[in-house]
């Protein structure tokens, strides 16, 4: 799956903090096209606005959801304030992505 510049930066930038098992991100841009959002944000031609991400670490380990997606959205703060308007995030320790699979 190749992936744009964005999603390039997202991608290294989780790796370096979170040291990941599995990382899918999804641009789900194309889905929200034509929607308008509070303040006018729309999906933005040509997509890298709206993700989805499931993430496995161990760095997760002992922490509750919200800490989770803390942990990613603070890594990801410059993207957000930026061209990602939407970031779903579905973050797992490995054993938890174990049992999801079984």
């Amino acid at each position: 799956m190749s992936h744009g510049p964005i999603a390039q930066r997202i991608l290294e930038k989780l790796g370096a903090g979170l040291s990941p098992d599995a990382v899918e991100l999804v641009d789900d841009s194309a889905r929200h096209a034509g929607h308008h959002h509070e303040g006018g944000m729309d999906a933005k031609p040509g997509g890298e606005s709206h993700f989805n991400l499931v993430i496995v670490s161990n760095a997760f380990e002992g922490l509750g959801r919200l800490q989770r997606q803390r942990r990613v959205l603070d890594l990801l703060r410059e993207e957000l304030a930026g061209p990602v308007h939407a970031l779903s995030v579905r973050a797992l320790t490995p054993a938890e992505a174990g049992n999801a699979v079984s």
